[in-house]
């Protein structure tokens, strides 16, 4: 059996983010097909990186996770200064690249010099997310065994010189949508490398109850937001806009938030924010939403959307995210907005056509099993893995003996 290693920058039940949940995702799903181990830090909050967990190795859903502390916290207010400066630099020299990649963190050493040491005990080395330390400086350690996850989208960042060595150096990529691809290839001109583009199977559980979520919040006629409550998520127009909404509109909508708030949530009384919830409430409260609303300009898959749609619910998106676009324009299942007034307008066409909602939702559901299922996913995602060897092929022969 092949030993595969996932590289992400944080892993846990308690972590609240997209490339991590979909780590997770991949990596219980590929158990038993592979030996799967997962190579993480021990933080779980990413705005300063500090160690939160204390054990180095530990077993979640069956999956060993070893974990290495991060030996540098981040200061957010240093940090961003330092964004600035190398943003606005006319001519960035690889150092100051590096510079800030190490400050973006999380600088975590140990493990990297794991990778290092103990690459001839794995068959593949899997980094997800091309942003962070962790695979800037894990995959150029071992490019013949990399696949890279980039989960890439155009930001400013993704334009610094040394990340073409990141995307230059794997021998395969994989891709969570079309879009992301073909920015990526026209960005890198990499299309020599293997690739394929897949995302993740959503699992919907057979007990999903809009009534449980009523009757255990209260709360009825209700857009919903799920995922991390930040700037850097579109939050902050998305309190704008359903605030001027809420003064042009008189109905009772209201806006309930599911996540983590590392932002200010303005006080208003059809302003719901639940935290951090369970699987459970969660698909509770998407199942009874009208709509499912995400703000981000920065995607390349959001899960939250397909669980949205698994569910017959429609999702109404940032039509400047061109992979939040592309879900709705390939699916019927949602609408996406540019201004103000069409996400006004796109809210009100839910709420007033009903037989119309019903239908996108249903749309949705039929895009899901499509193209969001794992028996479609996993033969995709092993074809990829079980492509890549090692430079001499020694440890596959030795193994056929």
């Amino acid at each position: 059996m092949k030993k595969i290693a996932f590289i992400n920058q944080r892993y846990g039940l308690e972590v609240n983010g997209g490339s991590e949940y979909y780590t997770r995702l991949m990596a219980e799903h590929l158990r038993g097909i592979y030996e799967v181990e997962v190579l993480t830090t021990k933080a779980v909050d990413y705005v300063t990186w500090a160690d939160y967990y204390e054990c180095d190795e530990e077993e979640i859903n069956g999956v060993k996770v070893r974990r290495f502390s991060v030996t540098e916290e981040r200061d957010m207010e240093r940090f961003g200064q330092l964004s600035g400066r190398v943003l606005s630099m006319a001519r960035r020299r690889e150092k100051d690249e590096l510079a800030w990649i190490r400050a973006q963190g999380p600088v975590c050493p140990s493990l990297i010099e794991y990778i290092r040491a103990h690459q001839d005990e794995y068959d593949v080395f899997i980094f997800v997310t091309y942003l962070y330390y962790t695979t800037c400086m894990g995959i150029v350690t071992v490019p013949r065994k990399a696949v890279l996850i980039p989960t890439a989208h155009d930001e400013p960042y993704i334009y610094f010189g040394y990340y073409r060595k990141v995307f230059r150096a794997p021998r395969a990529i994989i891709y969570l949508t079309g879009e992301e691809r073909d920015f990526v290839q026209k960005k890198f001109r990499n299309q020599n490398i293997a690739h394929d583009v897949m995302a993740v199977g959503i699992d919907t559980p057979a007990d999903v109850s809009a009534e449980r979520f009523l009757k255990r919040r209260g709360i009825k006629n209700y857009i919903i937001y799920v995922g991390r409550i930040d700037k850097s998520k579109g939050c902050a127009e998305l309190f704008r806009y359903f605030l001027l909404y809420k003064k042009r509109s008189r109905n009772d909508l209201k806006l309930v938030l599911m996540g983590k708030a590392v932002m200010d949530i303005p006080r208003h009384e059809d302003i719901v924010s639940l935290g951090f919830v369970s699987e459970q409430e969660k698909y509770d409260g998407i199942q009874g939403a009208r709509a499912l609303i995400l703000p981000s300009l920065f995607e390349s898959l959001s899960i939250s959307v397909l669980e949205a749609m698994s569910l017959g619910v429609p999702v109404v998106v940032n039509g400047k995210c061109e992979v939040l676009k592309g879900h709705c324009i390939r699916s019927n299942a949602g609408l996406y907005y540019n201004t103000f007034f069409e996400f006004e307008g796109e809210l009100n066409y839910l709420l007033s056509h009903e037989p119309e909602a019903e239908q996108i939702g249903k749309n949705g559901v039929e895009y899901v099993r499509q193209d969001y299922t794992w028996d479609r996913i996993i033969p995709k995602f092993q074809r990829i893995l079980d492509g890549v060897e090692d430079e001499t092929g020694e440890k596959q022969a030795k193994r056929a003996e």
